[in-house]
């Protein structure tokens, strides 16, 4: 049964890539999105199973690799850790699958869509239920590959080939990091098996090395390497400007990627290596300030964003970062619980704004929308849901998770414990002002569409809303019915186990009631703020931004992370590249080469085909020539 839940959108991307011609659109449709869902049933039911009877396996699948000291087995890990995740990774992708049927009605390539999907459905699944590093290093860089696929999938879009090209580049630089500790690992332990990594970690505890002429820490070292791949992975801060231009795929696709699949496996990397990460107080303070960071430089940004669904994307990064400063204070539990509850509220929007972007033939920008509550009622409705539930509205998903992660920061009890919290607490009322401004500027006040009638808007078919439907089942409930089970008082012990190591026990004190308060409090008062700015007085924010326009321009183009990398990596790199080419290849190599040598040669020839003038006189001529010359060079001699 477990090999099935991997096996199974294996051979559904195989059947719909290689025979969807034959089959037809339909059939490819039918049998990806019924083997994706078969497979997360089967999650479940094994999810049920690690819950029920506290079931654990390591099933070998083959041998893969056995050169000297290496042997790699290619293996399925079944713990708490990775059923959360293949219950995560299955369930959101099974309703992507079946939305994309809608969303992709018109698309001429449905079966080479849907086979992506279902590979890199795959290759996530291959990650998370691995039980060592060339595995998961494996897995890393199929997600990477689908993701170029997908991004890029409207290839004859320009900016669609430019986005999945930055995406495979950025995350090339994070790989290379990533790379390079498991390189590290290999050298120091000779192995690259979890357990056997993990029971050696205590031994180089004091070891050092030298990096770069530096003395660095072992453990700090292979923390941070690992780590480097995760922020590319998770698009945390520096290696962050792919994600937002991952919005020119499809709809699905962004869906996939931001709530289930490529990002979160950043995450799972830290929390699986938890037995590594506990050792390096480094390493996890390092882990704190760029996830704190992240959550407020996205969360600024997507203040003043108008694409509907780069708002998305950037709230992504900002609850990213929630997940991983939970991380950084050494509460791995509650970033598995945020990233449990994430993934269904974030596909719900994204699968949403989707539903929106359909009625609106394709428009994304909220400043061309509005006044369409009435038409899209139950796209509104479900996409209220998910706002709720990402604000971390009380009692919703994300307020079990949210605040958890806040209050752990804050009973962290140090200096960067509490900066995180007070981070996460401001980081809060933001993400609640511009999700709200997402929902106010798309459904409310005046229709501001001139090219679209509003009579032509239309409700999405149960096809695309039937997914919503389920998702916002878990946008509501997923917190308050799994609360106890990630991070109640015993669910170290009687859950999590082994798949998530604490060498300190996390504290089970209470914040004081004042600061349990603060979050929600704010998040309530944010939702009349966010209706006065964008439908009472629309003319209010303009005025802030005219008044700070320094500050406007500032968040409006990202911090200009793009334009310092253009600057420092982009266009050196092209300078470079084209006096590489002008002369190593056209002055030295096609000079020598084929303008050279060869060029030589057939001047030769042309010159010596003068010669032959066909007449036997000039040719008796010749011969008598070099017949004299050779008699004359033997006398002489």
């Amino acid at each position: 049964m477990e090999i099935l839940i991997i096996a199974l959108p294996l051979i559904a991307s195989i059947i719909s890539g290689f025979f969807g011609k034959l089959i037809g659109d339909r059939n490819s449709e039918i049998v990806t999105s019924l083997m994706v869902t078969v497979s997360a049933i089967l999650s479940v039911l094994v999810f049920y199973e690690v819950i029920a009877n506290q079931y654990e396996d390591n099933i070998v699948i083959a041998t893969w690799i056995n050169s000297g000291s290496l042997n790699v087995n290619w293996s399925m890990k079944i713990d708490s850790l990775s059923s959360v995740m293949l219950v995560v990774v299955t369930s959101v992708s099974s309703l992507v699958h079946v939305y994309s049927i809608g969303y992709m009605s018109h698309d001429p390539h449905k079966p080479r869509f849907m086979a992506y999907l279902s590979l890199f459905t795959f290759a996530m699944l291959m990650l998370v239920t691995s039980d060592n590093f060339i595995q998961l290093f494996f897995g890393w860089e199929g997600v990477g590959l689908c993701s170029y696929f997908l991004i890029g999938f409207w290839f004859k879009k320009e900016t669609a080939n430019a986005a999945a090209i930055k995406a495979f580049l950025v995350n090339r630089v994070g790989d290379f990091g990533f790379a390079l500790g498991i390189f590290l690992i290999f050298y120091l332990f000779g192995t690259v098996n979890y357990n056997e990594v993990f029971q050696l970690i205590p031994t180089i505890t004091e070891k050092n090395l030298n990096f770069l002429g530096l003395e660095v820490n072992a453990i700090d070292l292979i923390c941070l390497l690992l780590f480097v791949g995760a922020m590319g992975k998770s698009a945390q801060i520096f290696l962050h400007t792919w994600l937002p231009d991952a919005m020119e795929g499809p709809t699905p696709v962004s869906a996939l990627i931001h709530a289930a699949t490529m990002v979160t496996a950043g995450v799972f990397l830290v929390v699986r290596c938890s037995p590594i990460y506990e050792y390096s107080e480094l390493a996890l303070n390092v882990i704190t300030v760029i996830g704190m960071s992240t959550a407020f430089f996205a969360a600024t940004v997507a203040l003043v964003q108008t694409d509907i669904k780069k708002i998305i994307a950037y709230s992504t990064c900002s609850q990213l970062g929630y997940m991983f400063f939970a991380t950084g204070v050494g509460a791995y539990n509650v970033a598995m619980f945020h990233l449990f509850t994430h993934a269904f509220f974030k596909a719900l929007l994204f699968l949403g704004s989707g539903s929106v972007i359909h009625a609106f033939k394709d428009e994304q920008n909220i400043n061309k929308m509005g006044g369409i509550w009435k038409k899209l009622p139950f796209t509104y409705s479900l996409m209220i849901i998910g706002t709720l539930a990402l604000t971390g509205f009380p009692f919703l998903s994300g307020f079990y998770s949210k605040d958890a992660i806040i209050e752990f920061a804050y009973l962290r009890g140090n200096t960067t414990g509490y900066y995180a919290a007070g981070i996460g607490i401001f980081t809060a009322l933001l993400t609640s002002i511009y999700s709200w401004r997402l929902i106010f500027k798309t459904f409310h006040g005046d229709y501001n569409n001139k090219d679209i009638k509003i009579e032509e808007t239309h409700e999405s078919p149960l096809v695309m809303l039937i997914p919503l439907v389920f998702l916002s089942i878990g946008a509501i409930f997923a917190g308050f019915f799994f609360k106890e089970l990630f991070i109640g008082y015993d669910a170290g012990d009687n859950f999590w186990k082994d798949s998530i190591f604490f060498l300190t026990p996390l504290s089970t004190e209470h914040p004081p009631f004042w600061f349990l308060i603060t979050t929600p409090v704010l998040v309530i008062l944010s939702i009349p703020l966010a209706y006065y700015l964008f439908v009472k007085d629309k003319n209010l924010p303009t005025q802030i931004a005219n008044v700070n326009k320094p500050l406007y321009q500032f968040l409006l183009n990202k911090w200009y992370f793009d334009e310092f990398y253009e600057n420092l990596f982009v266009i050196p790199s092209k300078k470079l590249g084209l006096f590489l080419w002008k002369f190593f290849d056209i002055k030295l190599i096609d000079g020598f080469g084929p303008d050279g040598i060869s060029g030589l040669i057939k001047k030769c020839s042309i010159k010596a085909n003068k010669f032959q003038s066909g007449f036997i006189y000039q040719y008796a001529f010749v011969m008598l020539i070099g017949f004299s010359a050779l008699l004359t060079f033997l006398i002489v001699k």
